[in-house]
C-alpha cells in the first residue's frame, strides 16, 4: 500500500509493534508529552494522519476532525472513556480496542493488591521500618476462605476468578451480560455482591451508567472489614466517599491503580490514608502485556488501513458499521 502516517498519543509503543508498522510502510509521529487535545489536533492536522494510536490524552472532536485522511482510531488498551465515540461514529471512523491483550498483567496486579491488603503488607512494613516489632500477639487473615466479589466478568475478571479460586477463595460475580461457570456464584445485584464480599474487585468499563457506581451509599453496604480493589477505571469510584469510608472505619482498606483525575492532585486526600495502596495506572504494563497490547493495537490499525475485515469484537462503536465509512477501504466481518 502507499505510505501512510499514524499519530501515537504518547512517548512510545512496543519495539516489535513499532517495527511492524515501519515494515508495512507506515510513518510514525509520536506526540511525546504534547497530550492536550489542541496539541494532538495540531499534530494530526499538520501530518494529515491516516490513523491514531491512542495511548494517552483526550481524543475529542477537535482531534478526530483535524485530519481529512483519518480512517481509524486504534486504542492501545481497552478503555475508551477518553475518546469521543459519538464524534468518531458520525465521521464513519471505527474505534478499535486491543481487547484482552494485557488481561494477564492486570489480573496479576489485582491478585497482588489482594495479597497486600489482606496480609497487611503496607502497615507491617512501615512498623518494622519505624523500629517496631509487632510479632507478639499478631494474628493475620487468611486469603483461603474469603469471599471475592468481582464486578465485570470480561477477560480480566475471568483470570482473576481463576487465580482466586486456586487460592481457595469463594468467588461471586456481578455482570448481567456474562455467562458464569458453575463453580462461581452469580450475584443477583451489585448491592448483594457488596454486602456479601470480603474483597470487592472492579473490572468493568467506565460509562455514563457506571460512573461513581461505588458512591457513599454503595460503600456503606460493604462489610467494615472488607477491602476494595480497582484496577479498572478511576471514575467507577467516588473518591471523596472512599476517603471518608476509609477514614471512618466503614471500610478496612483499598488498593487503587486508577483515579478520577490522572495524575491525582498533590493535595489529594488519598495520600494521607494509611490503609490504602496506590499505583500509577500501570497494572497492564507488564512486559508481556505491553508487547501483546502493542501488537494487537497495531494489528487492528493495519487491518483498517489495508482494507482487511475488522473484527467486531474489537469495535468500541458498533454503530459505525452501519454508516458510510471515512475510508472506502473500511469493512467489517
Amino acid at each position: 500500500m502507499a505510505r501512510k502516517s499514524v499519530l501515537v498519543t504518547g512517548l512510545a509503543i512496543d519495539e516489535a509493534a513499532e517495527s511492524r508498522l515501519i515494515s508495512e510502510g507506515v510513518d510514525i509521529i509520536y506526540a511525546g508529552s504534547a497530550l492536550a487535545s489542541a496539541e494532538l489536533a495540531a499534530l494530526a492536522a499538520q501530518h494529515q494522519v491516516h490513523g491514531i494510536i491512542v495511548r494517552q490524552g483526550v481524543i475529542d472532536e477537535r482531534v478526530i476532525a483535524a485530519s481529512e485522511r483519518l480512517a481509524v482510531l486504534s486504542r492501545h488498551g481497552t478503555g475508551v472513556d477518553l475518546i469521543d465515540l459519538s464524534a468518531a461514529t458520525r465521521r464513519g471512523i471505527p474505534v478499535l480496542r486491543a481487547a484482552g491483550a494485557n488481561a494477564k498483567s492486570v489480573a496479576e496486579h489485582t491478585i497482588g493488591f489482594i495479597f497486600g491488603l489482606v496480609k497487611n503488607f503496607k502497615p507491617l512494613d512501615q512498623a518494622v521500618r519505624d523500629g517496631q516489632w509487632p510479632k507478639p500477639g499478631y494474628v493475620g487473615r487468611d486469603i483461603a476462605g474469603l469471599d471475592l466479589g468481582i464486578v465485570g466478568f470480561g477477560a480480566v475478571g475471568q483470570l482473576v476468578a481463576q487465580s482466586a479460586t486456586a487460592l481457595g477463595m469463594s468467588v461471586r460475580v456481578y455482570d448481567p451480560r456474562a455467562q458464569v461457570p458453575e463453580n462461581i456464584i452469580h450475584a443477583p445485584s451489585l448491592e448483594a455482591l457488596l454486602a456479601q464480599s470480603d474483597v470487592v474487585s472492579l473490572h468493568c468499563p467506565l460509562t455514563q451508567e457506571s460512573w461513581h457506581m461505588l458512591d457513599a451509599s454503595a460503600l456503606a453496604l460493604m462489610r467494615k472489614d472488607a477491602f476494595l480493589v480497582n484496577t479498572a477505571r478511576g471514575g467507577l469510584v467516588d473518591e471523596r466517599a472512599l476517603v471518608e469510608a476509609l477514614r471512618s472505619g466503614q471500610l478496612a482498606g483499598a488498593a487503587l491503580d486508577s483515579f478520577e483525575v490522572e495524575p491525582p492532585a498533590p493535595d489529594n486526600a488519598l495520600w494521607d490514608l494509611p490503609n490504602i495502596i496506590l499505583t500509577p495506572h500501570i497494572a497492564g504494563a507488564g512486559q508481556s502485556g505491553m508487547k501483546a497490547v502493542g501488537l494487537s493495537c497495531v494489528g487492528n490499525l493495519l487491518d483498517a488501513l489495508k482494507g482487511r475485515p475488522l473484527r467486531r469484537a474489537c469495535l468500541a462503536n458498533p454503530d459505525v458499521a452501519h454508516l458510510v465509512p471515512a475510508s472506502s477501504g473500511i469493512k467489517f466481518e
